[in-house]
């Protein structure tokens, strides 16, 4: 079991209730793009259920499950969004494709330009708040990385045409706009590995897998993010009380071999040198989704501390072994291969990182390798 230190590091808040946001401002109207699914969708029911929220508009390519809210069917590269934002106060933009299967080259048109869209158009809708929503990946997963990282920590990750490249140009995106469109500010929250309803992504995948890689000399910490914490952070972001860029996990992180023994799923160790060197062959060969620069978060670590929002008066109700437990029950029955999940969906809106699928493989591959040497030998 856990010791008690490590029970401190974990935060296991989930059975109290997380306080109402301490807001005095007039309702707002907010809009939420990708409003139907993932954690757009946990955003949309909280916002229409908040008292602090005159109405919501939820857009999205398809009309949601969530009622009363107004729903605008379009893809948020229409140049018709901004008569769509037409009286919002707020716009929470979290329609990002994050699918790990799409086109790489089609997933960055399709994040880049819809961002830069809704910036434009929520300008031009005279929308004086736009939040954004990333991930902590952008800070980097390094050996000598603080934990946790404070907000103002550098980001340090490579772009090397991922997913993280996506993120980073729209936080670029989101500097740039307060000095384009004067009168507007952005907010940008940076999630840890988010867990919950519709999010299905290789880091969760990762923990579908009969063993977790370890690469020898590494030292791991994971840190979760419950969907419906990320969802109350950015209700404190859209109401204006956290600003600037805020990071959002659970409290603190699991060492691996924690997560070892609460998920109850053996290690396979293998040198840095071979774990890399796969990965590296594979991604040339067009065999995984990402490069080998990405095993790095499942390495080293990227915990944040959420100073900002634990400052405005924010907590998590989640803690990370209960979100662990709530991802090993989701996980139940499945089986990634080679990090996609077969009769499974990738859900957008959620943080994700592009590890998992190499994980798989250079599992596989190094296994295959070590059977071949002892069969020579």
């Amino acid at each position: 079991m856990s010791s008690p230190q490590s029970d401190v590091r974990s935060g296991l808040t989930g059975e109290s209730e997380r306080p109402s946001p301490d807001y005095d401002g007039p309702q707002l109207v907010v809009a939420v793009t990708g409003a139907a699914s993932g954690a757009g969708a946990v955003l949309t029911e909280r916002l229409a259920a908040s008292p602090h929220v005159r109405r919501v508009v939820a857009i999205d390519e398809r009309r949601g499950e969530t009622a009363g809210v107004q729903w605008r069917v379009l893809d948020v590269r229409d140049p018709l969004l901004a008569d769509r934002l037409s009286g919002a106060d707020v716009v929470v933009h979290l329609a990002l494709d994050l699918g790990m299967d799409s086109d790489p080259r089609a997933r960055t048109a399709y994040n880049v330009r819809g961002t830069q869209t809704v910036l434009t158009a929520a300008a031009a809708a005279g929308v004086h708040r736009v939040v954004l929503c990333t991930s902590a990946m952008v800070y980097g997963a390094m050996a000598d990385n603080e934990v946790p990282l404070a907000e103002d920590a550098p980001l340090r990750a490579t772009e090397e045409a991922t997913l993280v490249g996506d993120l980073l140009e729209i936080e670029r995106l989101g500097r740039r706009a307060p000095r384009v469109h004067p009168g507007m500010s952005v907010t940008v929250l940076r999630p840890a590995v988010v867990v919950g309803r519709d999010v299905d992504t290789v880091l969760t995948r990762h923990f579908e897998a009969p063993r977790l890689l370890v690469v020898a000399g590494s030292r791991p910490c994971w840190q979760f993010c419950h969907v419906e914490d990320l969802a109350s952070a950015l209700e404190y972001a859209a109401l204006g009380l956290v600003e600037g860029e805020v990071t959002v996990g659970c409290d603190g992180w699991l060492e691996q071999e924690e997560v070892e023994e609460l998920s109850g799923i053996r290690r396979m160790e293998l040198p840095a040198s071979l774990a890399l060197g796969t990965a590296a062959r594979l991604h040339r060969l067009g065999l995984t989704p990402a490069p080998a620069g990405d095993l790095a978060y499942t390495m080293y670590p990227w915990v944040v501390s959420g100073s900002r929002l634990h400052e405005a008066g924010w907590r998590p109700r989640f803690g990370n072994e209960e979100v662990l437990a709530e991802l090993l029950a989701s996980t139940e029955g499945h089986h990634a291969v080679a990090g996609r999940r077969l009769g499974g969906r990738d859900a957008a809106g959620a943080t994700l990182g592009a590890a998992g699928a190499t994980v798989a493989l250079v599992g596989t591959a190094a296994l295959v390798r070590r059977a071949r040497r002892r069969r020579r030998g």
